[in-house]
């Protein structure tokens, strides 16, 4: 236990990443309180399943449309600096919420708007922060940093809804949007202060070259280690994971809670994804196996939870189920990372980026219309479905992208840069 345990938190042994770590941890739990805030926000407002969808849409939109360039500027700037950028223009979002909601001018609209406007800083800033975690760590112990990375998003959503929920049902949510803003100071303190000669590569500033995305598709496409695990999170991303638009409906039409039942379920599913971040750290490997394994096991749960019949029984299936997503998500997020060259790590990962989390403004409306002209449990099924499907997919095709490389011919190269035989943490 203590073996595993230790090497669970390998890469926090590294200055660098435990600055990186910490200032995550402290910003990150301060978006999620401000995502509980927006959400009931807009719930209180509007009343509508198809407005919290919407909000969370609006959210990922820019990452649909210009996550891309995002990977680029990560590619072709300095990481450290592009980060210290990102995060500072990140404070302007909260700030503006907290001063409308203050004076009581806040419409749907004005939260509409400055959602698109943080998504907007987040299409540059999350493909970055996923290529800059090579650089601090090193290839072998990237899939442990990946999973610590993943233990400390869901302990922020453990933290950051925990929080939302007292003070909005204490005092409103105008200090959730103040907290936010304060929090990104943690994050710009850690970057500023990393050492910079210890960061395993050093990117030059370079323009960014005409057709570099295009160039980006054509690598990928050109190889299964890649577009096999892109294209099972797209299915994935896309139908199954919209549970900041699925929760907070759930909560208030299927049990009829407040903020308090929303954020119940939220940090259930949280414990379960640090649990399962934390496991998938210490194996410290991949697998075709594993990746298809945690979508159709993340599909079953999905359906398991639309069966639930009180909130006790929904926060108890929640949890494997946050284990499940976190698995799925972390596990291809290594796999793209140690499969992709330095150079077009940052582009690859903006990839991962769109699929991730772009797909929400497809996925995340049609899961609220579903809960409100259905049942929020409609969409649980719906995501359910998407992940057995897309399990039993990937693992045919992983299949046969094995029988390829066997029956290749002696002297041809094969993928040298495969993660899915076993990568060293």
């Amino acid at each position: 236990m203590t073996a595993a345990l230790n090497r669970s938190f390998a890469s926090l042994r590294i200055p660098n990443y435990r600055r990186f770590f910490i200032g995550q941890l402290v910003s990150v739990s301060g978006n999620w309180c401000q995502t509980v805030a927006e959400i009931w926000l807009i719930l209180t407002l509007t009343g509508s399943g198809v407005a919290v969808g919407v909000t969370t849409a609006l959210q990922f939109l820019p990452m649909l449309l210009i996550g891309a360039w995002g990977g680029v500027l990560a590619d072709r700037f300095l990481k450290r600096r592009l980060l210290l950028i990102t995060q500072t223009l990140h404070m302007i979002v909260p700030l503006t919420l907290f001063g409308l909601a203050v004076v009581g001018e806040i419409q749907p609209y004005m939260v509409f708007a400055l959602v698109v406007v943080r998504g907007t800083v987040n299409a540059v800033d999350y493909p970055t922060r996923q290529a800059f975690v090579s650089e601090l760590v090193g290839s072998r112990s990237v899939v442990n940093a990946v999973s610590l990375n993943s233990v400390l998003v869901h302990s922020s959503r453990i933290i950051g809804p925990a929080i939302a929920g007292v003070l909005i049902a204490t005092v409103g949510v105008e200090p959730c949007f103040l907290l936010n803003a304060a929090s990104f100071t943690v994050m710009i303190w850690a970057l500023a202060g990393m050492d910079t000669d210890r960061l395993q590569s050093a990117d030059e500033i370079v323009p960014p070259e005409p057709g570099a995305i295009r160039a980006a598709l054509s690598y990928v496409r050109g190889s299964p280690n890649l577009w096999i695990p892109l294209a099972l999170m797209g299915a994935v991303g896309t139908l199954g994971f919209n549970f900041q638009a699925i929760l907070p409906l759930l909560a208030k039409f299927t049990y009829d809670g407040g903020p308090s039942a929303y954020a119940a379920l939220v940090s259930a599913m949280g414990v379960g994804a640090v649990v399962g971040a934390l496991t998938n750290g210490a194996r410290g490997t991949v697998s075709p196996a594993l990746l298809a394994g945690a979508a159709i096991g993340f599909g079953a749960l999905a359906l398991l939870a639309a069966k639930m019949p009180s909130i006790a029984f929904e926060v108890a299936v929640l949890a494997p189920l946050g284990a499940a997503s976190v698995i799925l998500a972390s596990s291809i997020n290594s796999t793209l990372q140690l499969a992709s060259e330095p150079e077009m790590r940052g582009r690859v990962m903006a990839l991962y980026s769109i699929v991730f989390l772009g797909s929400t403004p497809i996925g995340a409306p049609l899961a609220g219309y579903l809960s409100e002209t259905i049942d929020p449990r409609a969409a649980l099924v719906m995501a359910g479905i998407a992940g057995i499907l897309a399990g039993l997919l990937a693992k045919v095709a992983f299949t046969r992208m094995a029988a390829n490389e066997a029956a290749r011919p002696l002297g041809v190269a094969r993928n040298e840069r495969s993660p899915l035989a076993g990568a060293p943490s």
